[in-house]
């Protein structure tokens, strides 16, 4: 199990299992260290995109799938960086290609910080988006505020025109000029002396005093309700209004019928529009009451007038007979006059309905733009407040705005925001940091003579492929290129030939060398005793049976 986990990191840092395995425990372990800060960033870059994600979307299914391909991403670029680096090399190179796999990992480094920055200024973040949202709102209440001004009061022209119109309807059924009122009673029954004079007001008098005192109450008490019933109209307005724009959220900014608007539906606008309509139904009792009784204060006028012509009739024949006369023409110029009357007022009436029906269409019109024009209110602002504002985007728009309020606290701001962007930048950037600034060791000695020889046997194979090419050319075997494997097979035949030749010629000049020196040797040691030359013999022996073991293994192993 600690066996994989090691080989696990040996592979996070880049580095080959089977070389690292042939290097001491603190090379090892150096390495593991290596991969472990591999996981570092791959960790961050996995919360950064997460996060980065969940701005845009609630599915888990979608964040994390894609937040692991993006960590997965990270960690092989940065496993990439680690494997490609290598310390033998000039200092020029060594920092070109330092400046080059910084570069890189300062840009990975940087798609990391800024999501991880905006996840940490989140909720200050989040409140300067918020304050947008709401001076967003505001001004749109404010535009539409002022257009539902304008059709309001497009509404209130309109009341008031229906209400004048309405009054003179209400004018239209009024006939003053049939019974006409007079200063004195001596107008209705001309030549009476002053005493007759008398005892007809008396008697007008006493017929009209039961109407006109009741008249002069309801009078005195249309006169106390009228300054009300103005009151309550513009009060009722105005709690109208209040209303409208608590349902709008215009008062406490939240839409639709809450505590605040019930609490004024039922305490101001409610008992308002009830007693406004109590009094508005009790004064138009009033005003038929008082119709009414005018009406009976002239017939009682008129048979106190009758009663006293009758007791005047057995006084004076003469004067009743004149009086009947003049009250037969008056009785026909009122008929004349009501029959005139009637069909001018049916006329002004249809004309009056025509312009009350014009002007309630127009009405009815208005409150429809209204209408729309507080749903369209509604709904740009449930729009803005159903915004979500939570892509990478928008925050950072919101995090530019936060570094230029205020002159400390913007600056503030700013510096931390560069702090912590360097700060994940260098935890994305420490593995190739680290293994820059790491002594080369066994692993980096290893792979770098690997390499070397790798890099020498290539350039001895293009050597002897470009001998091999000359011959080629030089010959009549040109046709053999034509078949690969047959190439192949010639090319490696050739070379083995050329390498026996050369190993042949060596191991001979070797064997030239080991004879003369031997020779020698025995001529020294002529005398010198059986041992010496047992000695030199043996040497000898041993000389060509490793001579011949060396001849059996190249040759076995070329044919092999």
């Amino acid at each position: 199990m600690l066996r994989s986990i090691k080989r696990t990191f040996f592979w996070l840092s880049g580095a080959g299992t089977e070389t690292l395995e042939l290097c001491p425990n603190w090379e090892q372990r150096k390495y593991v260290a290596f991969g472990a800060t591999v996981l570092v960033p791959c960790a961050f870059a996995f919360i950064a995109c997460a996060y980065a994600l969940s701005t845009l979307t609630d599915k888990a299914s979608v964040i994390y799938p894609v937040a692991l391909v993006w960590a997965f991403i990270i960690l092989t670029i940065d496993r990439a960086l680690l494997a490609g680096y290598r310390p033998f090399l000039s200092w020029t190179r060594k920092l070109s290609q330092f400046a080059l796999r910084l570069c890189v990992a300062i840009l990975m480094g940087l798609t990391i910080a800024h999501p991880l920055v905006l996840l940490l200024f989140r909720d200050t973040i989040t409140s300067v988006i918020e304050e947008d949202r709401a001076q967003e709102i505001e001004e749109v209440r404010s535009v539409f505020a002022t257009n539902k001004e304008t059709v309001r009061g497009e509404i209130n022209r309109l009341d008031a025109s229906v209400a004048d119109q309405r009054e003179k309807w209400t004018e239209t059924f009024q006939a003053r000029f049939i019974i006409q009122d007079r200063e004195d009673a001596s107008d209705a029954l001309p030549g009476l002396t002053a005493e007759q004079q008398q005892e007809l007001d008396a008697s007008i008098a006493e017929a009209t005093q039961p109407f006109t005192e009741r008249l002069d109450v309801v009078q005195q008490q249309a006169d106390e309700l009228s300054p009300t019933y103005a009151k309550l109209q513009t009060e009722l307005g105005y709690w109208q209004t209040e209303y409208e724009r608590e349902l709008n959220g215009q008062r406490s900014g939240l839409v639709g019928e809450g505590p605040r608007a019930r609490s004024i539906k039922a305490d101001q606008l409610e008992p308002r529009r009830t007693e406004a309509q109590r009094i508005g139904a009790l004064l138009e009792h009033l005003s038929a009451e008082k119709a009414t009784l005018q009406t009976q204060i002239r017939e009682a006028e008129k048979n106190a007038i009758a009663t006293f012509e009758t007791r005047l009739a057995e006084i004076d024949a003469a004067n009743r007979a004149e009086e009947e006369r003049v009250a037969a023409l008056k009785r026909q110029v009122e008929e004349d006059q009501a029959t005139a009357f009637v069909t001018q007022q049916n006329a002004l009436r249809d004309t009056i309905k025509q312009q009350i029906d014009s002007l309630l269409a127009e009405q009815e019109l208005a409150k429809q733009e209204l209408a729309a024009v507080a749903a369209e209110e509604r709904t740009r602002i449930e729009a803005l407040q159903n915004e979500p504002r939570r892509d990478v985007l928008t925050q950072t728009l919101a995090l530019h705005e936060l570094f230029e309020q205020g002159a400390e606290g913007g600056k503030f701001a700013f510096y931390t925001y560069c702090i912590l962007t360097a700060l994940f930048m260098l935890v994305d950037t420490i593995p190739l940091i680290v293994k820059f600034f790491t002594k080369p060791g066994p692993y980096d000695r290893l792979l770098d003579r690997d390499e070397i020889s790798f890099d020498a046997e290539h350039q001895a194979f293009k050597e002897s492929h470009a001998r091999y090419m000359e011959k080629l050319a030089d010959g009549n075997l040109i046709a053999v290129t034509r078949n690969k494997r047959l190439e192949h097979a010639l090319v490696d035949g050739v070379e083995h030939s050329r390498a026996a030749r050369e190993f042949l010629d060596s191991l001979i000049a070797m064997e030239r060398s080991f004879a003369e020196q031997m020779k020698l040797e025995q001529e020294a040691n002529t005398n010198s005793g059986p041992e010496k030359i047992e000695v030199l013999d043996a040497m000898k022996k041993r000389f060509y049976e490793d001579l011949h073991r060396r001849m059996e293994v190249f040759f076995t192993t070329q044919h092999a």
